[in-house]
């Protein structure tokens, strides 16, 4: 009931101030599809790549690869996948997530790693592709490497706080 009450106050509120209310809605309905004409191209690229990758097995040759490296940060070797394709597709991340708890368990220290990763971490490229393409910056300069650094000091405080919460260290 709270979202039918806010547009009806909004709509209040602007007939009480004089505003045109639908003109106004219009507009921000015409600049909203702008926004999505102009970032449409950028996901379509992005999903099309992460589909490429998975298809091809690039994935798990790189998720075998990276394996030594995680265990000794004290990430799971068995959530490399999720570590990959987190910065890239949230859906994809999320169905490694899912596949990841239904196998191991969710009371498992991968499921409950897997779980805190998907929610210490964000969709990198995704969320660069979005909100960079909405505001027209072409040149991303130190946005994506601070932000995929950040992604791996979420993965490995979701690994720590899992042990440390729940294993006792």
């Amino acid at each position: 009931m709270l979202v039918p009450f806010i547009l009806g106050g909004v709509a209040l509120l602007g007939m009480a101030r004089g505003v045109d209310v639908y003109s106004a809605l219009l507009a921000g309905a015409e600049e909203g599809l702008g926004v999505l004409i102009r970032i449409v191209p950028a996901l379509v690229g992005l999903l099309t790549a992460v589909y490429m990758l998975r298809a091809s097995g690039a994935l798990e040759l790189a998720a075998q690869a990276l394996a030594p490296v995680l265990s000794a940060l004290g990430i799971p070797p068995e959530t490399v996948a999720l570590l990959l394709v987190r910065p890239v597709s949230g859906s994809a991340a999320l169905g490694v997530g899912a596949e990841l708890i239904s196998t191991y368990g969710p009371d498992s220290l991968v499921g409950r790693t897997a779980a805190v990763m998907l929610g210490s971490t964000e969709t990198t490229f995704y969320t660069v592709a979005v909100y960079f393409g909405a505001a027209g910056i072409v040149k991303t300069r130190y946005a994506i490497p601070a932000a995929l650094c950040a992604d791996l000091a979420g993965f490995i405080g979701a690994a720590w706080a899992v042990r440390v919460i729940f294993y006792g260290g």
